[in-house]
């Protein structure tokens, strides 16, 4: 007996010192909600001495306008037969301090009975720490989510945590579908060395810099410049990766048009010499052969010199084409109308081009003048005529399109060359092959020709940007396989006055708040469109492809516009709007392309209410929208 009366004493002094321990608060009451225990803990967390508490009525440790949800639950409790409520079963309640302070309590609630008295046991857990700083995670995700660069927290054994709204952009993976997986496969599939390589550094050195190639889809090719950094806990290992991704594509894109530019300038400079110096060359040796030909008069002889003539004569007019190239535009500037100078072009090549090519004109009656060199800007619209009769081998149709075009802001920042202003816009239009897109960004390259040897010295459309860019203005180029190519030649227009005129923003029709659903694979228009569309009025909506534009169309209900190219990977234009208009029939579309042929037909087939020719400007873009809204 005495045995089991010290074995008793000892587990009562074990369970006293284990609930006066015990991390979280305890508190027990008996049947009429008086407080029979109150330990250290619940001291600390409600701020009472156990003694002031004891014999009190729960009710001192609850908000008063709990009272009678405490009731209620008390009975509720009691009749379910359950003798406990595990932690965080009931969500958050709350609890008030001695000074009157509210607070929110994680609780589990337990029921037992002692010499048949019953006693209810609640076990606290204060999360006003916890609460506080899961808002601060919530508004640094938020914050996260706003970050124009893609943002991704994995663990060093390749589980991704965290997935930014832009990651999902960049990537094509939204958070749902990446948290959770191996971070190899979602940042640099298909390249093993280099992930390896990246988290290798980065875990030896806390940090890896470097630049990746990634592919959207199957054609939407990405640069991104991806920064990854280590993050430790508290004793200073390793247990997490930060990588923060860029997309620097169109940075990138920028860059190889300026180096185009500087090595165009040097191989001018560099033709420029040789020109010269050929020049000197040549001189002396064609007038030697006209005083050769003078004095000999057997007919052999008179045959070989003039052969010898023509020649050289050939190696002189290839001379000036590269004077040309390199010195740009040379020689006395005049006022000219471009309305003359596109019919004399159109005449002559009606008369000369085979008769299975079909040349049309559409030039506007009160087209401005410009200042330039007729015999240059000649030369460049038969460059540029020449090469659509080549791509036209089995005929076709040749379009010249003249207009006067207002150039704003966002116009200029669709297209590297622009700059806002007053143009004459010439376009020339084939129904031809097309140009591949990896041949696109190489056509204006000296001496870089697709055509057979002998056939072309791959310098007309170097020449023709020079002379273009010789007068003030620029050449733009938009083309697809199959569908045929548009050259533009932008050239300055003059006024009477001799200033330009300024388009005036005031009169651009304005939005009320219509959502506008923007879908483009060009990240630089998305942005300049979104921008343009939210300066006048409208909430924007966007997407870089045609899969990602159904998807944000799809959780969008109250989109009123789509405006979408055609031209896209993974899902065409044509596709999204068929699609779109099968989620919900009557939607208003837009439709746009840098070729107009075939793809205004194709588009306003589909159910498109307009079609737009890009680059456009921002008064074409909000009068389109507004007309289409309004209709």
């Amino acid at each position: 007996m005495e045995k089991i009366h010290l074995k008793r004493q000892l587990s009562a002094g074990l369970l006293d010192s284990i609930i006066a321990n015990a991390m979280d608060a305890i508190v027990t009451v008996n049947s009429a909600q008086k407080i029979v225990l109150f330990n250290a803990s619940a001291e600390r967390m409600f701020g009472y001495d156990a003694a002031e508490v004891l014999g009190c009525e729960l009710g001192i440790l609850l908000p008063g306008k709990f009272d009678e949800d405490h009731r209620q639950f008390v009975k509720e409790f009691g009749e379910t037969g359950k003798s406990r409520r595990r932690m965080g079963h009931f969500g958050l309640v709350q609890g008030k301090r001695k000074s009157g302070e509210e607070f929110p309590v994680e609780a589990s609630i337990s029921l037992g009975e002692d010499h048949e008295e019953i006693f209810f046991t609640a076990i606290l857990r204060d999360v006003t720490e916890r609460r506080r700083t899961e808002a601060i995670l919530r508004e640094q995700v938020e914050l996260l989510n706003h970050a124009r660069d893609g943002i991704v927290v994995f663990t060093i054994h390749d589980e991704i945590l965290f997935w930014n709204k832009s990651a999902e952009r960049i990537f094509g993976h939204n958070s749902d579908e990446s948290i959770g997986q191996n971070a190899e496969e979602f940042l640099c599939p298909g390249q093993p060395g280099m992930y390896s390589e990246a988290k290798a550094t980065t875990l030896v050195e806390g940090e890896w810099f470097g630049e990746v190639n990634f592919t959207q889809g199957t054609t939407d090719k990405r640069v991104l410049e991806s920064r990854w950094s280590i993050v430790h806990d508290g004793d200073e290992n390793p247990v997490l990766i930060l990588v923060i991704c860029t997309d620097i594509t169109e940075k990138k894109r920028f860059e190889a048009q300026f180096l185009r530019s500087q090595r165009l300038e040097s191989i001018g400079v560099l033709a420029g010499g040789i020109a010269h110096d050929l020049n000197n060359i040549l001189s002396p040796i064609m007038m030697s052969l006209a005083l050769l030909q003078a004095k000999n008069q057997d007919e052999e002889s008179a045959n070989l010199l003039k052969t010898l003539l023509m020649m050289t004569e050939r190696g002189g007019d290839m001379v000036k084409q590269i004077l040309a190239f390199a010195r740009g535009v040379e020689g006395e500037k005049i006022t000219l109308s471009p309305r003359i100078l596109v019919k004399e072009i159109v005449k002559i090549l009606r008369e000369t081009f085979p008769k299975n090519i079909t040349i049309r004109q559409e030039l506007d009656e009160d087209l401005d003048n410009v200042s330039g060199d007729i015999t240059q800007l000649h030369q460049v619209l038969m460059n540029l005529a020449v090469n659509a009769r080549d791509a036209m081998p089995d005929g076709g149709t040749l379009t010249f399109i003249a207009q006067n075009i207002d150039l704003d802001e966002q116009y200029a920042r669709m297209n590297v060359d622009a700059e806002v202003g007053r143009f004459v816009m010439i376009q020339l239009i084939d129904s031809g092959c097309g140009i591949p897109d990896s041949h696109v960004h190489k056509i204006f390259d000296p001496f870089f020709t697709t055509k057979e040897k002998g056939k072309g010295t791959g310098l007309g459309l170097s020449t023709s940007v020079n002379i273009v860019r010789g007068h003030g203005g620029f050449i733009n180029v938009y083309s697809e396989v199959g569908n045929g190519t548009r050259f533009g030649v932008y050239l300055p227009a003059l006024y009477g006055s001799g200033e330009q005129k300024q388009t005036k923003t005031a009169e651009f029709p304005t939005g009320n708040g219509e959502l506008i659903l923007v879908v483009d694979d060009e990240p630089s228009i998305v942005d300049v469109t979104k921008q343009t569309l939210e300066a006048f009025g409208y909430r924007v909506v966007t997407a870089e492809n045609g899969e990602e534009g159904i998807r944000r169309f799809k959780e969008n209900d109250s989109i009123d516009l789509v405006l979408t190219d055609l031209m896209m990977p993974l899902v065409s234009g044509g596709e999204l709007i068929r699609q779109v208009l099968s989620i919900k029939p009557g939607t208003k579309i837009i439709a746009c392309s840098g070729l107009e042929s075939g793809n205004e037909r194709e588009s306003i087939n589909l159910g498109a209410r307009f079609f737009l020719r890009k680059p456009f400007t921002a008064k074409t873009l909000l009068e389109s929208i507004h007309t289409i809204l309004k209709s």
